[in-house]
């Protein structure tokens, strides 16, 4: 059993890790070609974004020169909705994320309490979204869409390679992925159900260490950032 411990108000909660990946394409206009230059001089230059890296981008001047980002929330909120997922982009943080591909990881640790909402805002580039415990694999394109557990290793890599190589991922702007990505909080009723999440799963024992963290049958575990298998944690 997957199990991740997070805090919730003053105290750790348990939950069950979902398998369960909802994914789309919803329809969004191409960013402008001042707003890509934009994000290629940040990538390339300010950020030092290197192979497998994930990380924050600057958003405000962003919103300011992106008329069609409002189109694009429109877009994810129509989709959350048609999955039974009412307003619950309204209450969540957002931010513009980069990648140069990504070494498989979770987020459990410092987001347990939240499920990932992705939007992929860049055309296709070879590189697909890989969830390695279960072996889902879903081509990045712009307008791609995802929801799913924080604690669930994925990576992105090479489209057809079985794990993540650094050498996939060269200083060229193509192998860059820009998206939007949401907190979405798993105790809202309905993203627990649509993913099938359980609460109050572990022992109490395991919860006296007060941290957040992923058990896998009960041992703290993180992952390999090449495979995405499970390894003990030190």
């Amino acid at each position: 059993m997957l199990i991740s411990c997070y805090p919730s108000g003053e105290a750790i909660r348990s939950r069950r890790v979902s398998e369960v990946v909802l994914s789309g394409v919803v329809d969004i206009p191409m960013p402008s070609q001042r707003v890509l230059s934009d994000w290629d001089r940040e990538t390339s230059s300010r950020m030092d974004l290197e192979a497998g890296d994930v990380e924050a981008m600057p958003f405000a001047r962003t919103r300011v020169r992106w008329p069609d980002y409002t189109r694009c929330v429109q877009a994810m909120s129509d989709w959350t909705r048609a999955l039974g997922l009412p307003e619950v982009l309204v209450t969540s943080d957002v931010a513009l994320m980069a990648c140069r591909g990504a070494r498989y990881h979770h987020d459990a640790q410092q987001y347990g309490g939240a499920a990932f909402c992705n939007l992929f805002l860049t055309e296709d580039q070879g590189f697909d979204l890989h969830f390695a415990s279960t072996g889902e694999r879903i081509p990045l394109r712009r307008g791609t869409a995802v929801i799913f557990d924080t604690g669930q290793p994925h990576g992105v890599v090479r489209r057809g390679s079985s794990g993540f190589n650094a050498d996939d991922f060269t200083l060229n702007p193509q192998c860059v992925q820009i998206f939007l990505t949401w907190e979405l909080p798993v105790e809202d009723a309905h993203l627990a159900r649509a993913l099938n999440i359980e609460f109050d799963v572990a022992p109490p024992r395991s919860l006296q260490a007060g941290i957040e963290q992923v058990l896998l049958n009960g041992e703290a575990v993180t992952t390999c950032p090449r495979s995405g298998r499970w390894l003990p944690a030190d």
